[in-house]
């Protein structure tokens, strides 16, 4: 299942960025961490998330809030209906 972010009103990427920053990795660091992790998946792919433009899978969703250590619903923080 995938969550589809809307560039404007619900782009959960922001987020996911801060946390990615808050721990103080890389866009490839992360890559490499989802990788070891079973998630195929290339930079180009993990930026275009950030951004907003690709959607993201709910396992990679998963995997990234075990990667910086926070809860699934801190990526729908400051998003709302």
């Amino acid at each position: 299942m995938k969550i589809r972010q809307n560039t404007g009103k619900y782009n959960i990427g922001s987020n996911i960025r801060k946390y990615r920053i808050e721990n103080h990795l890389t866009q490839e660091q992360t890559v490499v961490k989802l990788q070891l992790m079973g998630i195929d998946m290339s930079r180009g792919t993990y930026s275009h998330i950030e951004c907003g433009i690709d959607n993201i899978r709910v396992e990679e969703l998963l995997a990234l809030a075990e990667i910086f250590h926070v809860n699934i619903a801190d990526f729908f923080e400051g998003i709302s209906l």
